[in-house]
């Protein structure tokens, strides 16, 4: 090749590459104001400032129960709908390589060969001939406008959106991974409750059916007594079905078939923070995973505006092409065998039926959509936020007063029948103070767990989780 030809190509590659930095339409992204509260509603006044969020706790240091770490753990390794979420970012990741492929030039080789032989005709000789060619190609369309650009930068968003996505659905998965695990432990201390109290009962049975049968009791106290035993029996098959369900609840999170879960620490060995810092309202902007998701599909969306309107423009491209032909390889490359050509094409739509303003319209509706999904996910963030804090504080007082009652039930139970042994009053009254402490138990357990579940959603709601 000569080297005008060669200059002649760098120039026109100069050219191209200064032109295609020129422009970019479409509207730059900035982050939109949101009216974001001072403090959160329900937050502790005496937080002290720059204290570490429980938002910003690793998982492993807010559950200290190791079988539950290592449930969290499998979970994250094996659980469906994170390695979907990650199957969906190398699908993101691929886009992206084919997006960005489109502000490069496209160059394509190829070779060919040739014989033909023509036999003599009449007054014809017969003759042969051959040709050999080897090429190079170039189309190049110039980003001038942007449009590939802005589409990148949309691909690019919409990558890191779904590794958001990807990290929302693992502070999910942690989330309710703890929230299953501390609701069967819930379930194995109502259990323990209802086969303590139907063992209790059953003994309680067994005096009272001697005394009647010695003629110091009667028949109805035989019969309420009965009342508790069946009271209390009742209860367990219901509290293992539903143990049994949650286990494989648990298994399926795990990414495993149904089957047994290894038990550690009881409910009642489960601690519990007196206050819990929550850190500042403004902190959820960079730490929820489900509001930078949003924001990177509002980016994405806007992104977009610019592709449509750079169809308002013409299309410039560069076509270009190099080679050799000769009728014998020995010379392909050699002698005036060199060939090129080059040009440069510009389309200007001149008329589209409203197509591509419908285009704009269309991508600006989208960028509106996406603006308003990103307000309410910060809007959800701080509702879950305050209703959490004020779950947890009054779940807590609620715990509180469920131990007094508890503890005064127990109290009434036992005094009831001491005053039934000593003659001073019927079995009725042991039945109604025995079933007053049983339920009062059960409340119990069922106050610790709404406590430790309220906690649990408040590290949800402060986008706790995701962290490694």
């Amino acid at each position: 090749m000569s080297s005008s030809i060669q200059k002649n190509l760098i120039l026109a590659s100069a050219m191209a590459m200064l032109l295609a930095g020129c422009r970019t339409v479409g509207p730059n992204y900035r982050r939109p104001v949101v009216e974001v509260p001072a403090v959160h509603r329900g937050a502790d006044a005496q937080e002290a400032p720059g204290t570490i969020s429980l938002g910003d706790q690793r998982w492993q240091n807010v559950f200290v129960d190791e079988q539950l770490r290592q449930l969290i753990q499998v979970a994250l390794e094996q659980n469906y709908d994170v390695r979907i979420a990650a199957a969906r970012i190398l699908q993101a990741e691929a886009l992206l390589g084919i997006t960005r492929a489109d502000q490069l030039p496209t160059v394509e080789a190829g070779a060919s060969s040739g014989a033909q032989r023509t036999p003599a005709s009449g007054p014809f000789p017969k003759f042969e001939t051959s040709a050999n060619q080897a090429t190079a190609s170039l189309f190049w369309e110039l980003d001038f406008w942007g449009k590939y650009r802005r589409a990148t930068e949309a691909a690019r968003a919409t990558l890191l959106a779904n590794e958001w996505a990807r990290q929302a659905v693992v502070s999910t998965l942690v989330a309710d991974v703890a929230e299953s695990y501390f609701r069967l432990r819930a379930l194995d201390l109502e259990l323990e409750i209802s086969r303590r109290t139907l063992a209790t009962r059953q003994e309680s049975l067994q005096l009272i059916q001697d005394l009647a049968d010695a003629g110091i009791g009667n028949l109805l106290d035989v019969r309420q007594a009965e009342q508790l035993v069946y009271t209390a029996g009742a209860r367990i098959p219901e509290l293992e079905r539903q143990i049994e369900q949650e286990e494989n609840f648990i298994s399926i999170l795990v990414g495993e078939n149904p089957g047994p879960v290894v038990r550690g620490r009881m409910l009642t060995e489960q601690p519990l923070p007196v206050a819990v810092p929550v850190g500042l309202p403004s902190s959820l902007l960079e730490r929820r995973p489900d509001i930078l998701q949003a924001e990177q599909q509002l980016i994405a969306s806007n992104a977009e505006i610019g592709v449509a309107k750079a169809a308002y423009f013409p299309q410039i491209s560069l076509t270009g092409a190099a080679g050799f032909q000769s009728s014998a390889l020995t010379s392909l490359f050699s002698g005036p065998a060199g060939l090129w050509n080059i040009a440069g094409g510009l389309t200007q739509p001149l008329f589209a039926g409203g197509r591509i303003r419908a285009g704009v319209e269309f991508t600006e509706a989208r960028q509106q959509e996406a603006l308003l999904v990103y307000q309410q996910t910060i809007q959800q963030a701080f509702r879950e936020v305050s209703d959490a804090l004020v779950a947890y504080r009054k779940n807590r007082e609620q715990r509180e007063q469920q131990e007094m009652l508890s503890q005064a039930a127990q109290n009434a139970s036992e005094l009831a029948e001491m005053r039934y042994r000593a003659g001073v009053t019927s079995y009725l009254e042991v039945l109604t103070n025995q079933t007053n402490f049983f339920s009062a138990e059960l409340g119990l357990a069922q106050s610790r767990l709404a406590e430790i579940e309220a906690l649990v959603q408040l590290y949800r709601a402060l986008g706790g989780g995701w962290q490694s």
